[in-house]
């Protein structure tokens, strides 16, 4: 008789899950690595691990609320600047017990009319705290909703291929179903309608009742910014076909340049007046672990919900306070985010200085790596001067690399992907960590890989050496003179 944990008799939605940021390549990489090879991990934006330092400010902040016994130190002045000291009193005013207690299941009521602030000052409009609740990283938020919204496998979601792996796999576990809808690569990773309603459509033809549209704004891994007529349009779509927006905009920081601004969903609905202000459901998902703050570990995020019925929102609450708060240090470091130092503060000079050298730095490493790929024999990014700002809206890239015939054949062979093969023959070549572009689905034929940005700036002309010299001696490998494939 099978024992519950036994393989062939667990849940098959858990068995469907794939995740390709720390799937095979991740997990190779982590062999070689305790093997004593150097590795580079740019599978997944993880700014800190890879050399970023933390903003002084928030750390200062956050590690006086850990230790509030320093605040009764009479020398805490000479330690923490005065507005370090002050918003930390500010935050464990909030508490009820510090950060070692439970707090509120939507998160501190206190932070949550700071995000609710930020949201008004970014949009113009009045935000509800009620409507925002505080969860560990965004991703939390995400799965939430979607446990949520998915009844069973007929229940589809509308996600953007390529996507960024927590949905398929969020979609699996929660058992509904993935409806694909593709980017257009050769128009900077645009959305077009058109593709949109032939994916809505096929599905519903399939018996599929579509449920939910999700948008990455910006893009991730494709690093696009939707237009405010974009996103209109969709917004459009959604109230047509009664379909609720998942509005992932983690990357909103992550935009160095003027030229294409990032625009949130919200304010966007709400200037489009009735009905569709009043009436397309819409929850925008936000976190402390992208921009230059770059505080993966932390695990703050926030999710807002507009025109969901009160009644949902109270069902919501319910499955929140399962896990009875999120965490407390996590929801702090979110509250400095969206209401960081201001011009006159003690702090708001270093602030500024420290986040502009991130930026700054950013744009550098976009810049290396561009000249980089372009560079190398058979890899297409399709960055022009004006698409070249694609690599300034995440911090991602995705390549198109075009394998010859010879190596698709080798990697069928390995029983492989082809672009699974390609990024483990680089990982095992340079260390240099990658995720295959099926990771996060691409046309048929057409192969990509995803890495950051994110090595330290010294380390990047080395790391691009080092991944032309790989990527042009498989192609001279597998070079038969028979084409490659394309786009």
């Amino acid at each position: 008789m099978s024992r519950g944990l036994d393989y062939e008799v667990i849940n098959e939605n858990v068995k469907r899950v794939a995740y390709a940021v720390r799937g095979e390549l991740y997990l190779r990489a982590s062999e070689l690595q305790k093997e004593g090879k150097k590795i580079i991990f740019t599978n997944v934006g993880n700014p800190h691990a890879l050399g970023q330092k933390p903003l002084t400010f928030p750390r200062q902040v956050v590690a006086l609320c850990q230790a509030p016994f320093l605040l009764d130190d009479p020398h805490v002045g000479m330690m923490f600047p005065s507005d370090a000291i002050e918003r930390a009193r500010h935050y464990l005013s909030l508490t009820s017990g510090g950060l070692g207690a439970y707090s509120d299941s939507r998160g501190l009521p206190g932070i949550r009319k700071e995000v609710a602030e930020f949201i008004e000052r970014r949009d113009g409009y009045p935000s509800d705290p009620e409507l925002i609740y505080l969860t560990d990283g965004a991703s939390k938020g995400v799965m939430q909703m979607l446990n949520t919204i998915i009844r069973n496998d007929k229940d589809g979601i509308l996600v953007p291929v390529p996507q960024y792996p927590l949905y398929s796999a969020a979609i699996s576990l929660f058992g509904g179903s993935l409806v694909p809808y593709h980017l257009e690569e050769t128009a900077n990773w645009g959305l077009d309608i058109n593709n949109l309603r032939q994916s809505l459509n096929e599905a519903r033809m399939n018996g599929i009742t579509v449920r939910a549209m999700v948008i990455i704004n910006p893009g991730n891994p494709t690093g696009q910014c939707l237009s405010e007529a974009n996103i209109r349009e969709i917004l459009k779509f959604c109230y047509q076909q009664k379909l609720v927006l998942l509005a992932d905009e983690v990357y909103q920081q992550n935009i160095y340049q003027d030229e294409r601004p990032f625009i949130s969903s919200r304010k966007i609905l709400l200037g489009m007046g009735p009905p569709f202000s009043k009436e397309v459901q819409l929850v925008s998902f936000h976190t402390v672990s992208k921009g230059y703050w770059g505080e993966c570990g932390q695990r703050g995020g926030y999710f807002e919900m507009t025109n969901i019925p009160l009644k949902t929102v109270d069902e919501i609450y319910k499955v929140a306070s399962i896990s009875l708060s999120p965490n407390v240090p996590g929801q702090i470091f979110l509250g400095l985010m969206v209401n960081p130092p201001k011009p006159g503060d003690i702090s708001y000079s270093k602030f500024v200085t420290e986040s502009k050298a991130i930026l700054d730095s950013l744009r550098k490493r976009a810049h290396i790596m561009t000249n980089g790929f372009n560079s190398c024999r058979n890899v297409v990014c399709n960055f022009t001067e004006g698409t070249y700002l694609l690599c300034l809206l995440s911090h991602v890239f995705i390549p198109q690399i075009k394998l010859p015939p010879k190596a698709i054949e080798a990697a069928k062979k390995a029983g492989k992907v082809p672009d699974v093969f390609y990024c483990l023959k680089l990982l095992e070549a340079t260390g240099i960590s990658t995720v295959p572009g099926s990771g996060f689905g691409q046309k048929e034929g057409v192969f990509h890989l995803r890495t950051t940005i994110l090595p330290a700036e010294e380390d990047m002309p080395a790391i691009m050496d080092s991944f032309k010299k790989f990527n042009d001696e498989f192609m001279e490998q597998y070079d038969d003179k028979k084409g490659y494939s394309r786009m």
